[in-house]
């Protein structure tokens, strides 16, 4: 087998497989017989280990969680809730990878592991630098649409889709806080901004429970989580292991189409709609905005990138100087 993994540093948070345990991986799923020709480490993704590895019989992506010990409460099991939050993604389901095999034993390798069918397409980022950004307009509509056909989805209870469920949308967020808080601090790290927007969010329980009906969250939808054909038709959409249930106005999507009015990215608005404007709703955003700034300090701090893991703190010292001011 041609094996070609990627050169990281000894203590890097992803960690490569070898090429017999690919083989066995391959073999464990499709049968003994398959012809295991090459296996290729893509470097796009910065949690789960994953290859494009060329069978017999076509090519395939195989995606590999970390052992269970190196996982953090917030990003526990992620592969498994990917794995459950499928059939919820139904009305995209053209656009999903379909899993071929899912191994969850740990009997070979002691890590979640899925083999997926390779999507059509290029990487979001590798193409649309090749268009003129007045041309990037189609992107975004397209975008918008499948972000709203997500969003569109209601399930039983707030958090996670594999759960565990809250009643109330303010019991899933401070959970969360408190975890990410913990997980912060398992790393050294002071994560005493964290805890007190929870106590915020205990005190906006009746802001936060506006919100009653949860919705699908990707979790993770932008560019580097979408395939595009070559004139920006969306092909794919990938890595929906954050997926949630909450506020459809918490999901990262919905932040990162708002960063920048006033550019092309305002296209998402024209097929999704606008999101409400209200007192209460900005107030809302404040926890959303905290919740991933937490979710990027793990992040950050796992690829040694200090100067911006500084900035976590003091982008959520600004959250909080905001919520403070009630």
């Amino acid at each position: 087998m041609d094996f070609h993994p990627k050169d990281r540093p000894e203590h890097a948070f992803q960690r490569s497989l070898t090429a017999d345990e690919v083989e066995l991986l391959c073999h464990r799923a499709f049968g003994t017989g398959t012809e295991v020709r090459s296996a290729t480490e893509l470097g796009l993704g910065s949690y789960n280990t994953v290859y494009r590895v060329e069978l017999d019989s076509g090519p395939v992506i195989l995606r590999v969680a970390p052992e269970p010990a190196r996982q953090t409460r917030t990003e526990r099991q992620f592969l498994r809730n990917e794995y459950f939050a499928a059939p919820y993604f139904a009305p995209i389901a053209p656009l999903l990878p379909r899993t071929l095999a899912a191994d969850f034993t740990h009997q070979a390798i002691g890590r979640d592991h899925v083999f997926q069918a390779v999507l059509a397409g290029r990487p979001a980022p590798e193409v649309l630098p090749t268009h003129e950004r007045s041309a990037h307009g189609r992107y975004f509509r397209q975008l918008g649409t499948i972000t709203r056909a997500i969003h569109d989805v209601r399930g039983p209870g707030f958090g996670v889709v594999s759960g565990p469920h809250f009643a109330r949308w303010s019991e899933a967020l401070v959970a969360y806080f408190a975890d990410n808080a913990a997980d912060v601090e398992d790393l050294g790290l002071d994560a005493s901004d964290l805890r007190e927007v929870a106590e915020h969010a205990q005190r906006d329980a009746d802001v936060l429970d506006e919100i009653t009906e949860p919705r699908l969250l990707h979790g993770d939808l932008w560019h580097i989580n979408v395939m595009v054909a070559p004139d920006l038709t969306v092909t794919g959409v990938f890595d929906h292991d954050r997926s949630w249930w909450g506020d459809p106005a918490a999901d990262w999507t919905i932040r990162v189409a708002s960063a920048k009015p006033g550019t092309e990215r305002d296209a998402f608005w024209d097929t999704y709609g606008r999101t409400a404007d209200s007192p209460q709703s900005r107030r809302r955003a404040l926890y959303y905005r905290a919740r991933h700034v937490g979710a990027v300090r793990l992040e950050r701090h796992r690829f040694g990138q200090d100067e911006r893991l500084a900035e976590s703190f003091l982008e959520l010292a600004g959250v909080l100087a905001e919520l403070r001011r009630r």
